[in-house]
């Protein structure tokens, strides 16, 4: 187990280029599942889930090579094992993500519960509905079944009961190699989807919709092998902005998708922090004072998540963070998952004044002056709050199960060393097993 060890108070200045997007790189890694041709992706993160779902691809027969920086190579002609591994598939929440590929190239899937983050129930739901739809038969137990039948999966019309993420990738990737055309409906459609889609369409499907809730999809009986460059992590720019936010400094962050941070820049300017664009660089200005604006009438403001492109729920963390900060109080509404705001006890701990409400709801009122605890990282985006908390409290913070940061965000202490940020990593003798 390693651990963090960061001395607080010193501003984050300087410029950095966001990693690929986490989200977008393991559907897209699952794709490439839908040939036996070679799959050439870049600006791949090289961090801990990506290295997961590449070890799946392998125990199902697929090679897989780095052939450069961020830059992976897959060939999925050699697979023929559909039983994915349970081990490795309860590592991670996107090896589920196999369960699409696998049953449209090649009829059947069996799935273990998948792992993850543990932020509240997470339903499997729509993905069977999905795959139901689409003509599968499903049986679902401690091992899943998923058959399609003679002849193959049959093109529909499905409204997804929620706008689930995993799901709308799941069953674009089904339909992709289904032919014919199907629709789909209450689709999600955040950036990370139109990811995927946009790469299933390099690949031969033809995807109308990208970007909207109904999608479209005229399906092939054959994909081809692509090259796709992965688009770069909008959750990822949006923790650095707060990172530069709360302790003061000027940041750069280079080669964004301007409209892919609309409503991240907008919530944050809600809790105070301005921002900008230089082209399709994001700049945080330095020195600024953060202060909430309060509704008309001065009402207490409310930051709610939503499905896109309402403000995405993995930022909800980290903007909890950036209020602690912010001279007024705030509601943070984190509507979708029950057990995301479960790590606020830690930075209560160091002296952050939030009143927790119900699994849902908390009230913020800053800024408060944080101080350096030892504190344990439940989750990726728990643990990149910690990190916005630890570099402005005064005195030493240690952040333990860095494991689960490292999830999410490639080389992220050498990244914030870079912008003067005082972080080193250590063995965690201490830490929990």
């Amino acid at each position: 187990m390693e651990k963090f060890v960061i001395e607080g108070g010193v501003p984050l200045s300087g410029t950095v280029t966001p990693a690929g997007n986490k989200n977008g790189a393991l559907p897209i890694l699952a794709a490439s599942l839908l040939t036996d041709e070679d799959v050439t992706l870049r600006n791949v993160p090289r961090i801990n889930d990506v290295d997961a779902m590449l070890a799946l691809l392998v125990s199902l027969g697929a090679s897989v090579s780095w052939i450069g920086a961020g830059e992976v190579r897959v060939n999925a002609a050699g697979v023929s094992q559909t039983a994915v591994d349970r081990d490795l598939g309860e590592q991670i929440r996107a090896s589920f993500l196999l369960a699409g590929p696998l049953l449209a190239r090649f009829g059947r899937a069996q799935m273990p519960p998948p792992g993850g983050d543990v932020i509240g129930r997470r339903r499997l739901d729509p993905h069977f509905d999905a795959m139901r739809a689409l003509g599968a038969s499903v049986e679902a137990g401690a091992t899943m079944q998923l058959r399609a039948p003679a002849g193959g999966l049959k093109p529909c019309d499905f409204l997804m009961d929620e706008p689930s993420v995993m799901a709308t990738e799941n069953a674009l990737m089904a339909a992709a190699l289904t032919p014919g055309t199907s629709v789909i409906r209450n689709a999600a459609s955040e950036p990370h989807v139109q990811d995927l889609a946009r790469m299933l369409v390099s690949m031969g499907a033809e995807i109308e919709g990208i970007g909207s809730n109904v999608m479209v999809v005229s399906g092939r009986d054959r994909l081809h092998g692509c090259v796709h460059t992965i688009a770069p992590d909008h959750i990822e720019i949006g923790s650095f902005m707060a990172l530069a936010g709360v302790t003061g400094g000027e940041l750069v962050v280079k080669d964004t998708v301007p409209e892919d941070l609309r409503m991240i820049r907008q919530v944050f300017l809600r809790l105070g922090l301005e921002s900008h664009h230089r082209g399709n660089d994001v700049i945080v200005p330095g020195g600024q004072k953060l202060v909430i604006r309060s509704d008309a009438g001065g009402y207490t403001p409310k930051i709610q998540d939503g499905p896109w492109p309402a403000f995405p729920a993995d930022l909800t963390s980290v903007a909890l963070a950036l209020a602690t900060q912010a001279d007024g109080s705030v509601i943070v509404h984190e509507w979708m998952f029950e057990s995301r705001l479960v790590f606020t006890d830690k930075l209560q701990l160091m002296g952050a004044a939030i009143t927790i409400c119900d699994p849902h709801r908390a009230i913020v009122v800053g800024p408060r002056r944080l101080r350096g605890q030892r504190v344990e990282s439940p989750d990726i985006r728990a643990g990149m709050a910690m990190l916005v908390a630890a570099l402005c409290a005064e005195g030493t913070t240690e952040i333990g199960n860095v494991r689960q940061i490292d999830r999410g965000y490639e080389r992220i202490d050498e990244r914030l060393r870079a912008l003067g940020a005082r972080i080193t990593r250590a063995e965690d003798i201490n830490g929990r097993a």
